[in-house]
């Protein structure tokens, strides 16, 4: 079966044990690993594999040809994206700083990008300006280097931006989840609807609950494939990633995703949907 999901180590950890054989009856997976604004565009266009890691607001564009798998993704609370400008820009955080700016961002069909939307509606006066994307690894360099007036990180990024002198103009999921009281739906796992989507949801919870029990036996394999090596930052970034939501989306998981794509598709940025298909 061919999966593709992101080197980061949230997913590393989740698909380690599937990845490995480890899951009993679970057929051998094909992997390849892609930056998220890939994988979108896989599914968007029907050229990618049977599951796939994309961004919850990429869904609108995919639920026709893939279903919505309830454990695996990354949900969660306090671990939204942000948006960073080079330290000394302004003493305090105004988000008119980015009237008419250049930002650049891990993909258009990000969730990531849809908080910063669903934001930046309310907040920048006048709009931002011009919007680059750049695989997520790359924002905080062009930041640093004045490319771009901001940069909008998602995953590690949460935890190193102040070694690329950068400053945090304001935290995504914060603002979601004061105005919501939800998590925050960042990444989901979807699976051809040719597919036996329970059988699919049954082997990913399976590697989650494996990596939770034995966390050393994947150490290796997501410090292969990790952008930041430091094992501290990776063990941050599994423990804020990697939670109840991965394990089963529950009530708050899907109340969650709802509101997010009911939201963005009242404001016109995304698709409207029928929400039932995002039920099993």
């Amino acid at each position: 079966m061919k999966i593709a999901f992101s080197p980061c180590p949230n997913d590393t950890f989740v698909f380690h044990a599937w990845v490995h054989g480890l899951i009993p009856n679970a057929p051998k997976l094909d992997v390849t690993y892609a930056d998220i604004d890939i994988t979108n565009h896989l599914a968007a266009n029907k050229q990618g594999p049977e599951v796939l890691k994309i961004s919850y607001a990429a869904l609108p564009w995919v639920l026709d040809d893939y279903a919505l798998v309830p454990c695996g993704g990354a949900l969660g609370r306090g671990c939204g994206p942000l948006v960073l400008t080079r330290s000394g820009l302004s003493k305090t955080p105004d988000p008119a700083l980015l009237s008419g700016r250049k930002v650049a961002v891990p993909s258009e069909r990000s969730t990531a990008y849809l908080l910063f939307r669903l934001w930046a509606a309310k907040h920048v006066p006048g709009g931002v300006g011009e919007i680059v994307v750049l695989p997520f690894h790359e924002i905080m360099p062009a930041v640093r280097d004045g490319h771009v007036d901001a940069g909008l990180v998602i995953h590690e990024a949460r935890f190193t931006y102040p070694n690329y002198g950068l400053s945090m103009l304001t935290d995504l999921g914060s603002w979601w989840e004061s105005d919501t009281s939800l998590p925050i739906p960042l990444g989901a796992i979807i699976a051809h609807r040719s597919l036996q989507i329970e059988e699919i949801a049954k082997w990913t919870r399976a590697s989650v609950q494996y990596a939770w029990a034995h966390p050393e036996a994947s150490q290796s394999y997501i410090l292969a494939h990790a952008q930041e090596m430091v094992p501290d930052v990776v063990q941050q970034h599994i423990q804020l990633y990697v939670n109840e939501f991965t394990a089963n989306l529950g009530e708050d998981g899907y109340a969650a995703v709802t509101t997010l794509l009911s939201r963005a598709a009242e404001e016109g940025l995304t698709p409207d949907i029928n929400l039932d298909k995002l039920l099993l």
